[in-house]
């Protein structure tokens, strides 16, 4: 019954963290592309009122036409909408989707023991400091160098050592699936609390100024929008990390963790090419197309890199057919100690031939295709044993 609630529990979480996290990057994705496509206003009214650069919009049969204000403006309406609650909801709804699907059973999804024998409590512990440790060294890091001459150029050259400097101790320290999520979760958790200590602080701020009728300080927009930006560029890098782990050829790589840090490098740098591109079309900024080509030449680079060994599987002798005797001492060794008369994981069996019969699809799916099971490869199944599941599966699955 716990592991039925737990499923329950991941089903919904994970779609209330899709939601929820569609809204935030949405929302975020949107508001870049307002501030890069901002032009001047036309009406002189708007100039005296302090609109800094206004856009024309048509969407959904109606015309839009919102101005941005240089500071703030004259006087606050009486419905001011925040934007927050996005990305408050993405990461409450994702760190209580991590804690049931990882922390829960940490001896399961968050250790491998080939990787680091460590108690399950040690890495719970290890892993939640991620993500305090490197949001601690990030706002660092924002605070000494961002406002300095060339600030953006050093900030964005220390955040990248240091993701990647995290990437590695992930790789190495916790299974590659849990260690992937974690570096998502990690930065994500960054770009959360930019929003709850940076973004809306300032602007709150400001706000207070203008109630008060004090001169408003620039430099609480000037940071804001800092962070703002910084998180326009991790959201392609989060993004992969998160979905990632439903592709086991990327984190079960004896180089993993330069895997994660090379797709993680071609979305941000694929994320420029978007950004820039608004302005481009204005004439502000120069062609950004490099960008994006420099984002897909490191994943084609990535493909070929990881394009697998067809001579690496152990090819099985006989003329090819593999019945269910040859299979099932495969699966004895390697997948009746969780899926057996014992344990019953996800209240799946395998040690009946008609058990085997009724999940015999995802036999070969999770064990030959994403490879995903055994998980962690807890049992050592070679690629040989790999190869017998999947001739077994091709002569079409036989049982008694």
């Amino acid at each position: 019954m716990e592991s039925y609630l737990l499923d329950w529990a991941n089903l919904l979480l994970r779609w209330a963290h899709l939601v929820t996290g569609i809204a935030w990057i949405g929302s975020s994705f949107y508001f870049v592309f307002l501030d890069s496509s901002l032009t001047p206003p036309v009406d002189q009214d708007l100039t005296r009122q302090g609109v800094s650069g206004e856009l024309w919009a048509v969407h959904g049969g109606g015309f839009y036409h919102p101005v941005k204000f240089n500071v703030a403006p004259p006087r606050l309406p009486a419905h001011l909408h925040w934007f927050f609650w996005e990305s408050y909801s993405t990461w409450l709804t994702g760190f209580a989707l991590f804690t049931i699907s990882y922390l829960w059973s940490a001896g399961t999804w968050l250790v491998d023991r080939s990787v680091m024998d460590w108690p399950p409590g040690a890495a719970i512990a290890v892993a939640l400091s991620f993500l305090v440790v490197f949001w601690l060294l990030y706002d660092a890091i924002c605070r000494w160098f961002g406002q300095r001459e060339n600030g953006d150029a050093i900030v964005g050259a220390l955040v990248l050592a240091l993701v990647c400097v995290a990437s590695w101790l992930a790789c190495h320290w916790f299974a590659g699936r849990a260690a992937f999520l974690l570096v998502g979760a990690m930065i994500a958790t960054a770009m959360s609390a930019n929003v709850l200590f940076w973004i809306i602080p300032g602007q709150r701020k400001v706000v207070a100024a203008i109630k008060a009728g004090e001169p408003v300080d620039a430099i609480h927009g000037q940071r804001g929008k800092q962070r703002s930006v910084h998180n326009t560029y991790f959201t392609l890098p989060v993004l992969f990390a998160m979905m990632s782990n439903h592709y086991s050829f990327t984190w079960s790589h004896p180089r993993n963790w330069l895997v994660l840090v090379l797709m993680m490098f071609a979305g941000a740098a694929i994320r420029q090419f978007f950004v820039m591109r608004h302005g481009w079309k204005l004439g502000r900024n120069r062609r950004p197309l490099p960008y994006a080509l420099v984002g897909v030449a490191v994943i084609v680079a990535v493909v070929v890199w990881l394009r697998p060994d067809s001579n690496a599987a152990t090819p099985i002798s006989g003329s090819g057919a593999v019945g269910y005797p040859q299979v099932q001492q495969v699966l004895a060794q390697r997948c009746y100690p969780c899926h057996g008369a014992q344990v019953q994981m996800k209240n799946v069996r395998l040690d009946s031939p008609a058990a085997l019969r009724q999940h015999a699809q995802m036999v070969y799916q999770q064990a030959v295709v994403t490879r995903i099971m055994p998980m962690n490869n807890a049992t050592g199944i070679t690629e040989g044993e790999r190869a017998v599941i999947a001739q077994w599966f091709r002569s079409g699955a036989p049982t008694p």
